[in-house]
């Protein structure tokens, strides 16, 4: 049974890291990283399936592809805090020759990035490749990516969403971050794109819906499903519903936190209201 405590106290400490990285450069994307902070540690140590050590090739692990490259600070608290690298990095967050750039690169080698995610639209495409290659090479594991909702106002996305469907890439499961904002607004008053449910049924995929995409155990039981929807010739989408600047109360329920880093009465406020619990970096 997973244990629940131990992923809320790990999604505690990966908020801090999150505030204090973009605090320290003032500099980086807060709003997305809080908002999908349950779902990336909730995946990372219970939902997938991961061997020891970190290699390109992947062979008998499950995959994880970020398309939504901005949203590094999570990708790098949750790496770092799952054994891929040392939790002191994240102090080198943004610098000159740092590994953790703002968007994820593969260049350095830091271990768990496997592709470069700092154009949007581009990690489906790679994702159903991996995919792709695992059905190939008779791995029966699964391969799954995070996108933005406003990211797929880019039309890259509906190439690969088509092209899924089509080629029966059933192996795969794509997660929607439906937070409902971008960087410029509210994804409605960008470019609305009317029922993502719809769009994707329309092109074929077996789509799943997780109302309350901050619930750990919502989390856990949404992604159950998912996999159990997996091997049945369609890929799966899930529709995760977050709030953007999650467990930061000035941070939420506005699209303002994009891309703007706390100064230091903001960092010291949104610090108390994640009390520490594993011990920062």
């Amino acid at each position: 049974m997973p244990d629940i405590q131990k992923l809320k106290d790990l999604t505690l400490q990966t908020r801090r890291d999150i505030l204090r990285m973009v605090h320290a450069v003032n500099s980086g994307h807060p709003g997305g990283s809080l908002g999908c902070t349950e779902f990336l540690v909730t995946l990372y140590n219970e939902i997938m399936s991961r061997k020891e050590g970190f290699d390109m090739d992947g062979i008998g692990e499950d995959l994880f592809f970020l398309s939504n490259g901005h949203i590094s600070p999570v990708f790098y608290s949750v790496l770092a805090r799952a054994g891929y690298f040392p939790v002191s990095e994240l102090a080198t967050f943004r610098l000159i020759n740092s590994r953790l750039q703002g968007h994820p690169t593969t260049h350095e080698g830091l271990p768990g990035i496997r592709i470069a995610s700092g154009s949007l639209g581009q990690g489906m495409s790679v994702a159903l490749g991996a995919a792709q290659a695992k059905k190939l090479n008779g791995d029966k594991h699964l391969v799954f990516s995070l996108h933005g909702d406003g990211e797929l106002q880019e039309g890259q996305n509906w190439e690969a969403i088509m092209y899924a469907s089509a080629k029966k890439v059933d192996n795969y499961i794509a997660t929607i971050d439906v937070n409902g904002k971008q960087i410029d607004g509210t994804t409605d008053e960008v470019l609305a794109m009317g029922s993502l449910k719809a769009k994707f049924e329309a092109f074929d995929w077996d789509v799943i819906e997780i109302k309350e995409g901050n619930s750990i155990e919502a989390i856990l039981a949404g992604y159950a499903d998912a996999k159990s929807r997996t091997g049945k010739g369609k890929p799966v989408c899930v529709l995760l519903y977050t709030e953007m600047g999650n467990g930061v109360d000035f941070m939420m329920h506005t699209h303002a936190w994009h891309g703007k880093a706390p100064n230091d009465a903001q960092l010291e406020s949104a610090l108390a209201q994640n009390p520490a619990t594993l011990g920062d970096y």
